[in-house]
């Protein structure tokens, strides 16, 4: 008679371990998505990555870290960069990076997103601060690729990728806004005033070449004088005014001096 409270103490006690034993077995199921992989620690050491899909850690024995790897889109805050000749600007960027190796993005950096963000906020003012303002607007693209080489080289440790690196605005301020303004208008009537010289020397070459056709054929200046008198006849004027060549008046003007 005492055996069937021993078994059913028995019993309870064998619920109550498989009831745990199926909790603990639960807790470590995990489900990582397509693109997640997760870092295994046993015991505090290095374990493997798992993932994507069903995965399952042993609770309290072993820890994972879930990492992403899709491209990340971080803005860089703005910056304030001095160039190379003197002149205050505020620069911000948008830096494009995912992670490639999952194992040393958590073993080998405390946060990588930090750490990248503030790898390319030094990167942005160092390589810009060697820049005079031209360059800043002129050579854009390949400030862009030398963002990205530069940044890339001190993620790769970290098993992060720089795919690309945007400068996004470039802020100066109002007294220089200023100057640029009279710098571009002064440089538009420069080119202005080139454009009308160079308008006139070749107007003075064509009228150069014609007064040598000229000279070399008399006829045609009288041909010249009749096709004026033609084109001022299709107007209906009551007055044309017919050109005399200088020369003519050449011939009274030796008689007088004859005289």
């Amino acid at each position: 008679m005492n055996m069937v409270p021993m078994i059913g103490s028995l019993m309870s006690f064998f619920v109550f371990v498989f009831i745990v034993i199926v909790a603990l077995w639960s807790s470590g199921i995990r489900i990582l998505k397509e693109y997640e992989r997760g870092v295994v620690l046993m015991l505090g050491r290095f374990w493997k990555v798992k993932g994507p899909g069903l995965v399952w850690v042993i609770p309290i024995l072993q820890k994972m870290s879930v990492v992403d790897t899709r491209i990340v889109t971080m803005d860089v805050a703005p910056q304030d960069v001095i160039t190379r000749d003197n002149v205050s600007v505020k620069v911000n960027a948008v830096i494009y990076f995912k992670v490639v190796e999952p194992r040393k993005a958590i073993l080998d950096v405390q946060d990588f997103y930090f750490a990248t963000s503030q790898i390319a906020q030094t990167s942005l003012r160092s390589i810009l601060g060697q820049q005079e303002v031209d360059a800043l607007f002129a050579n854009r693209e390949e400030l862009n690729v030398a963002l990205q080489k530069i940044i890339d080289q001190h993620t790769e440790p970290w098993g992060v990728k720089v795919t690309a690196v945007e400068v996004k605005n470039v802020d100066f301020p109002p007294e220089m806004l200023r100057a640029m303004a009279k710098q571009a208008e002064a440089e538009r009537e420069r080119r202005a005033k080139v454009i009308h010289a160079d308008g006139e020397f070749q107007a003075s070459q064509k009228l150069a070449d014609a007064a040598q056709i000229l000279n070399s054929q008399p006829a045609t200046l009288q041909l010249r004088f009749l096709q004026t008198l033609t084109e001022i006849a299709t107007d209906k004027n009551s007055t044309i005014i017919f050109p005399v060549p200088i020369d003519i008046l050449s011939i009274f003007l030796k008689k007088e001096s004859k005289n």
